[in-house]
C-alpha cells in the first residue's frame, strides 16, 4: 500500500486560501515563541486535512442513491421536506448525515440528474445533529430530477462551528452521481429527501462515504457486487 498516498491526499481550492493564512500565521507565532510555532504547524496541517478532496469510486448501478457526505448517518427520519424543494407536503424518508470537524467537507450529488431548483435560507447554527436543524438553521437546498423523472432532494446545513456554505452548480445544470457539488465549512450536515415508497438501505450510526456508501436504491433492485470509476 503506499502510504504517500493516504497521507498526501489532493486538497481543494477552497481551502488554499485558508491554508495560506494558517501557514503565514504560523511563521509570525514562530517568530514570537517556538512552542507557538509547532501549534501553528499543527493547525496549519489539519487545515489542509479538512479541505482534502480524495479520490472516490462511484456505484454506476442505474437508480442508486448515494451519500452526499462523509460522516455517520444521524437521523433516519418520516418528514415533511422544506417548502422551497417543492417536493410536496406529504412526510419524505430523510436520511441525515452528520460531519463532524475531521470528515471530508466536499459534497457529493446522490443522484444523477438535472437541478431543477436551488434556493438559499438564512438560518441559526444549532449544532448539526439535533433534528430542529433542518428546519433552523441556515442552509441551501439543492432538488434533483432523475431521467424518469424522479426528484430527490439534498439539504446542505450550516452547523456550530460552520458558517459558510458553498455551492458549485447553479440551476439548468447536470451532474452525475457522485459529482462535486458543495462543500461546507467546518462541520455540519446533509439531508437527503428520498421519495415515496423508498427505504433507505443503511442504519442510524452507520459510517457514510461520499460517492461511495448506498444510501437507497430507486428501482429496488437486488443487491449485486458494485463496479465502479474513480472520480
Amino acid at each position: 500500500m503506499n502510504m504517500l498516498k493516504i497521507v498526501a491526499v489532493p486538497m481543494h481550492k477552497e481551502g488554499r486560501k485558508f491554508v495560506a493564512i494558517f501557514a503565514a500565521i504560523t511563521v509570525v507565532l514562530g517568530l514570537i515563541w517556538e512552542p507557538l510555532f509547532w501549534l501553528g504547524v499543527g493547525a496549519t496541517v489539519w487545515c489542509y486535512y479538512f479541505f482534502r478532496d480524495p479520490v472516490r469510486i462511484i456505484p454506476q448501478q442505474d437508480g442508486l442513491v448515494i451519500s452526499p457526505a462523509d460522516g455517520v448517518v444521524s437521523l433516519i427520519e418520516q418528514v415533511v421536506p422544506p417548502v422551497e424543494m417543492d417536493l410536496g407536503t406529504e412526510p419524505l424518508t430523510r436520511v441525515s448525515v452528520f460531519m463532524n470537524v475531521f470528515n471530508c467537507h466536499v459534497n457529493r450529488a446522490p443522484v444523477a440528474g438535472k437541478v431543477v431548483d436551488i434556493t438559499y435560507h438564512h438560518g441559526k447554527f444549532l449544532n448539526a445533529s439535533l433534528d430542529k436543524a433542518s428546519i433552523h438553521n441556515e442552509r441551501n437546498s439543492v432538488t434533483l430530477e432523475t431521467a424518469s423523472g424522479t426528484r430527490i432532494g439534498v439539504v446542505q446545513i450550516a452547523g456550530l462551528v460552520a458558517r459558510r456554505i458553498v455551492c458549485f452548480v447553479e440551476e439548468g445544470h447536470t451532474v452525475h452521481a457522485g459529482h462535486r457539488f458543495g462543500l461546507i465549512r467546518f462541520g455540519s450536515r446533509l439531508d437527503v429527501y428520498l421519495p415515496h415508497g423508498i427505504a433507505p438501505l443503511v442504519a442510524v450510526g452507520q459510517t457514510a462515504v461520499a460517492g461511495e456508501t448506498i444510501l437507497a436504491d430507486l428501482v429496488a433492485t437486488a443487491q449485486t457486487p458494485q463496479s465502479g470509476q474513480p472520480e
